[in-house]
């Protein structure tokens, strides 16, 4: 029996490049910087949008955080701009409040989209596209999150601890494709192509109760053994209440592994901290795991990604 914080088994440099060879679509789609986004067309919203039946909504956005901890080292930014004593000269009515928002927001404290150019492998963008010469200080001119667009399709929530009846997994414990083909079982439910994966551990509960850590040293997430299993089954999105990656790495030399074979092989992009709490508990009422998904980036033309609030439609 696995340890419950047990990352591996260790792969090696070479054991990797074989899988990202294995699920690599470059070439496969166009426009090429929305990557696995393409699978979903008019079909498929059409079939996610079936699926609503109470109208329950859900946010798995969290809160703006603007508080430094050990999970957040780059809080966000809120300030006020004007408190209604701002205004022109003339008449004051009606007075205005307005306020600035800012973050840092690849990390663990604030929930957001990475678009393809976030990762690079081997120098390599996904497409095989070189990242020095597509990335520079002005923005990404391929594989920006402003091409994406919003992604509206079927959403699969698989809450590993209801299905190991536990309250949360445990940091570095690693979620094989074992476990997911066990989830799919016990929660009736089945990838299928298209789909947005979201990965519930239990993160935020275990934050709520025991306080924050480094997630960035330890998390609960997907080992790369799980990769070609989702891949197969053609999903669009992967994402949760972590960044995917089981934390610390398994794999040599690669500091987050799931994330380059997402995004940098399969064109898959990935949506972090996600706050599932809510979701989880609407899913278990209703004893049904899939939802229409709604994932709103902001138009950034050339950014890496966006903060997001998505949206769960039961």
């Amino acid at each position: 029996m696995r340890s419950p914080t047990d990352n591996g088994p260790a792969v090696s440099r070479q054991e990797f490049d074989a899988l990202f060879e294995q699920v690599r679509t470059w070439g496969r789609w166009a426009p090429a910087d929305r990557g696995a986004w393409n699978r979903v067309g008019a079909d498929h919203v059409r079939r996610a949008a079936a699926l609503v039946r109470s109208g329950t909504v859900v946010p798995l956005g969290r809160p703006w955080n603007t508080v430094a901890g050990p999970d957040n080292r780059r809080p966000a930014l809120h300030y006020m701009s004007d408190l209604g004593d701002a205004e022109p000269s003339g008449p004051a009515e009606p007075s205005t409040h307005k306020d600035f928002v800012g973050a840092d927001f690849h990390g663990k404290g604030i929930t957001h989209l990475d678009a393809l150019s976030h990762v690079a492998y081997r120098g390599r963008l996904y497409g095989g596209g070189a990242a020095r010469e597509l990335v520079g200080s002005g923005g990404a001119r391929f594989g920006g999150v402003g091409a994406l667009g919003p992604l509206v399709t079927r959403g699969v929530l698989l809450d590993l601890p209801a299905v190991q009846e536990v309250p949360w997994l445990e940091p570095a414990q690693a979620v094989h494709a074992g476990d997911i083909a066990a989830a799919e079982e016990a929660l009736g439910v089945e990838i299928g192509e298209g789909d947005a994966v979201l990965l519930r551990t239990g993160r935020f509960r275990r934050r709520r109760e025991l306080g924050p850590w480094d997630a960035d040293a330890a998390c609960a997430g997907f080992h790369v053994d799980a990769v070609p299993l989702l891949a197969g089954r053609g999903i669009a999105l992967l994402g949760g209440d972590g960044d995917s990656d089981v934390r610390p790495s398994p794999v040599e030399g690669v500091h987050s592994p799931v994330h380059t074979l997402a995004v940098a092989a399969m064109g898959v992009p990935l949506l972090d901290n996600a706050d599932v709490e809510e979701l989880a508990a609407a899913c278990a009422g209703t004893d049904r795991y899939d939802f229409l998904l709604s994932v709103a980036p902001l138009n950034v033309p050339g950014g890496t990604g966006s903060p997001v609030n998505p949206v769960a439609v039961l």
